[in-house]
């Protein structure tokens, strides 16, 4: 095997038991890396995911929370990278629970990074959402500050002699995960009937493996205080319906409370310090450069530059799904029905 940057190295992956962690392990036992460790409050799924990687020797699992600095601390000793994936992240749920979800999203992150500062881990990465982006609900609230966080931190390269980097990937929709929309219409395939909140509402797209192959090049490439943002294309959310359930006829049930029509992954304002990179955008930190450091380069984009699911740059139309949501091109994509509309806003 060739040696890659992981070689040796100890990495550790908060909530690595859902769809990240699953692809983020998998993908990390293909390197040389020395041990991956997955830490996470569930112990049944973590048996689960004992099971399914087998007995390879390299894989260690660590009971724990984000919540408890102190678990944080002993679990991150002789660790060189952290990929912080853990969060609450169902939007109703969050709402309904606003304490919960600061005390993980938050209060969690500002213990990952204090313990990392504490235990001189070389590099973090945050995993972010698209709905920190102008966010009107609580979810996006709480990455936000999960982001302006991880960020700020690096202002301790000043003074730790292990000049920990510390940074961010921000992305949408990942094709298959738990408890998204794809997940939903396969649920409901079998009835018949797939219900949409609204029929404007578009969607950015990537799947797992594609994020998985650029948080491997972040992790070697980062400097510190960057947001990485994936390059996606998006579609709307009648479109994804058309091309995975083309049989089906659709239900509207109106916009649920914290939902927003369209997403936006990178702000006018942000536009400014925003790089392209190929095939990803870079926010430099707005706050952090150092004077004996150097940026990570790219292009420039224009001030007005906007990354937001309806842009004419980014939404595709719908012969486009099957190649964007990874479903065979002969699924036949045809006009959907509409189901009689419901009053209910749940």
């Amino acid at each position: 095997m060739k040696k890659t940057f992981f070689a040796g190295k100890t990495v550790l992956v908060t909530g690595g038991t859902g769809t990240f962690g699953h692809a983020f392990v998998t993908r990390m036992l293909l390197t040389d890396v020395r041990r991956v460790i997955v830490l996470s409050r569930d112990e049944f799924k973590q048996n689960e995911m004992r099971k399914r990687f087998g007995n390879d020797e390299r894989l260690r699992f660590f009971i724990g929370d984000v919540r408890d600095r102190d678990r944080l601390e002993r679990a991150f000793r002789d660790v060189d990278i952290v990929v912080h994936a853990a969060a609450l992240k169902q939007v109703p749920a969050t709402e309904y629970n606003p304490m919960e979800a600061i005390k993980t999203n938050i209060m969690g992150t500002q213990n990952v990074v204090d313990a990392a500062l504490s235990c001189g881990i070389e590099r973090v990465l945050t995993i972010s959402s698209d709905k920190a982006v102008h966010p009107i609900n609580l979810y996006g609230a709480t990455k936000l500050c999960a982001e302006k966080l991880t960020v700020a931190a690096n202002i301790y390269r000043r003074s730790n002699e292990k000049k920990p980097l510390l940074s961010v990937m921000r992305y949408g929709n990942i094709l298959g995960s738990r408890g998204s929309f794809l997940e939903l219409v396969d649920e409901q395939r079998t009835s018949g009937t797939i219900t949409v909140t609204d029929e404007r509402m578009t969607r950015f797209w990537i799947r797992i493996e594609r994020i998985m192959d650029l948080i491997v090049d972040v992790l070697e490439h980062m400097h510190g205080g960057e947001i990485f943002v994936p390059k996606m294309e998006s579609l709307k959310i009648l479109d994804v319906v058309r091309c995975v359930a083309p049989d089906c006829s659709i239900k509207y049930i109106g916009v649920r409370p914290g939902e927003k029509l369209h997403e936006m992954l990178i702000t006018e304002h942000e536009a400014r310090r925003t790089v392209d990179i190929g095939g990803m955008y870079v926010i430099r930190p707005e706050h952090l450069q150092f004077d004996d450091e150097v940026s990570i380069p790219g292009k420039s984009v224009q001030l007005s530059f906007t990354y937001a699911s309806d842009h004419p740059n980014f939404l595709r139309d719908v012969e486009h799904a099957p190649r964007i949501l990874s479903v065979p091109s002969t699924v036949r994509v045809k006009p959907i029905r509409k189901a009689k509309r419901s009053r209910s806003r749940k």
